[in-house]
Parts: structure tokens; sequence; C-alpha cells
């Protein structure tokens, strides 16, 4: 059994040539030989988000906080919101990141072996055409009740 402790964490930020915007990794699983599964909590500040990349096997995407955006090649932008759970196949290429007024925070989860054998892509282009429409302005806060 490998138990890894919050405090043991140590939160790097994403490398700029993979992301555009501020992103902080947090690897939730350590780096362990008998470790075949990798856990990554992602955080994107609004806006924030990966390059478009391949993945040579299956990636699981868990939204934990926020609101964020997945697209896949060809397809348009799908909101991801907490608790929703999004499976990007082998292969897909795809991008993902917060949504412009909005943190997003994910778990991501795939093979360990598979994070070394990411193929990254160009950074999204900046503008409207990848994004979804904004929430409604007249919604609720937690800092409403404040």
């Amino acid at each position: 059994m490998h138990r890894r402790n919050n405090s043991d964490l140590i939160t790097t930020p994403g490398p700029a040539d993979l992301f555009t915007g501020q992103v902080w990794v947090d690897a939730l699983t350590p780096d362990a030989p008998d470790i075949e599964t990798k856990l990554l909590r992602v955080t994107f500040s609004p806006g924030a988000r990966t390059a478009w990349h391949i993945h040579p096997h299956e990636q699981i995407l868990v939204v934990t906080l926020g609101r964020g955006l997945l697209q896949r090649k060809g397809e348009a932008p799908q909101v991801m919101t907490p608790g929703d759970t999004l499976i990007v196949q082998a292969g897909e290429q795809h991008w993902h990141g917060a949504a412009p007024d909005s943190l997003m925070q994910h778990l991501a989860i795939q093979p360990a072996l598979a994070s070394h054998a990411t193929q990254w892509l160009a950074h999204v282009a900046d503008g409207d055409d990848h994004l979804p429409p904004p929430e409604p302005k007249e919604r609720h806060h937690a800092c409403d009740a404040v």
C-alpha cells in the first residue's frame, strides 16, 4: 500500500509549452514502479487550458470544482461541471480547461506510463469560436450570504 498525504504534495505550475494561462498540477499518486495508475489534480484559472494533445491510452477526467470545457477535434466544446466524468478515448485529439468566467479543477486518471507518451500539439487559438455561450448573469454566489 502507498499513502500520499496532502501535506506531502508539491504543487507545480503547468508548463507554458503545454498550457495557456495559469495552471497548477498536484500528483496525487507517487512515482513508484508498482503504481500502474496516475492520478493528477489539475486546477485551471479562468480561461486557462491545455494545448491540443493526444493520449495513447484512455484518460478519465472527473470535474471537482468550477466550470470547464473539453473539445474533441472536429466537434463543439462540451461544458463540464462538478461531478461530471468524461472519458477521452485513446488517440482522440482534444483539449480541456476552464471556462472564461470560472476556475476549474479536475482529477485526471490514466495509466502511469501513458503520461510520458502524451503527444502535445499546438496551443488552442484565442477567440470565441471554441467557447460556449456564457452562463446567465443572474446567478447566486456562495459569497451572497456573507
